[in-house]
């Protein structure tokens, strides 16, 4: 999987790409396909493993900051979907841990992960303040406000989903998100069928949107590809002072969204 991403890493380098965002898992097939232990053995540290070493060495290398999303082992027994974040001279900035766990036919991931448990920080890159919200965690609106309150410019959404119950969502949520909170987000999906399990189509149509919720380009859903955009961060203050959403926040009026339990 390292092996095939490198050369769209090296494409991204040629084209001027300053921050990259990779797949969720991206140096796995998707392992929640099955439950199946052995893939225990396939975490790794965050940050001293072999993939985010390899990751700041290309980091550094090509100028480039990264997202990189990997299986990530806490302690014996304790593992996490996670994103470490890269600056652009190959420092590790830091990481997200993928919040709300899945656990349906072909998406085993409570078998694997442990829901998230350090919050939704923010990193400054070298050239935007970035955010990580991880495939699933999409869902729920309450996590991008997160956030953005943090001082999110641009969050990545690395994914994993396949044609069938959620897919006409795809187009949806990101952009609403976007527009909630006034960001840029690139959304992110892996591509095709991965054998043994063939347990449905991994369909890409990777996507960047704005601020007002315009898909600025879109990726093909059949085969591998790198997705690019200019992000003018200007825009996030224009749309900010156009549409007032954080002037008229009412946070006061909101307890209950976070109390309430079924």
């Amino acid at each position: 999987m390292i092996a095939a991403h490198l050369p769209l890493i090296e494409q991204a380098a040629r084209e001027g790409v300053q921050v990259l965002g990779l797949q969720e898992l991206f140096n796995l097939p998707y392992v929640g396909a099955e439950q199946d232990k052995r893939w225990y053995r396939a975490t790794e540290r965050v940050p001293d493993g072999p993939t985010i070493q390899r990751m700041r060495a290309e980091a550094a290398r090509l100028g480039m900051a990264m997202v990189v999303p990997v299986y990530e082992e806490a302690q014996t027994g304790v593992y996490y979907n996670t994103a470490a974040v890269i600056d652009a001279d190959g420092r590790y900035l830091g990481k997200f841990r993928k919040i709300h766990i899945p656990h349906v036919v072909g998406f085993c991931e409570k078998f694997y992960f442990k829901p998230g448990d350090i919050g939704y920080p923010v990193f400054e890159t070298a050239f935007c303040k970035v955010g990580v919200y991880i495939c699933y965690d999409r869902h729920f609106p309450e996590g991008w406000r997160e956030l953005a309150m943090n001082g999110a410019e641009v969050i990545f959404n690395p994914s994993a989903t396949v044609r069938g119950l959620s897919d006409h969502l795809w187009t949806l949520e990101q952009p609403a998100a976007a527009v909630a909170n006034c960001v840029y987000i690139g959304a992110n999906n892996r591509v095709g069928m991965e054998p043994p399990w063939n347990n449905g189509h991994f369909y890409g149509s990777s996507y960047f949107c704005n601020p007002r919720g315009e898909i600025l380009n879109q990726g093909p859903d059949d085969k591998d590809a790198l997705v690019t955009a200019d992000l003018d961060l200007a825009m996030i203050g224009e749309v900010r002072d156009a549409w007032n959403f954080y002037r008229d926040r009412r946070p006061d009026t909101y307890g209950a969204v976070a109390s309430w339990q079924v």
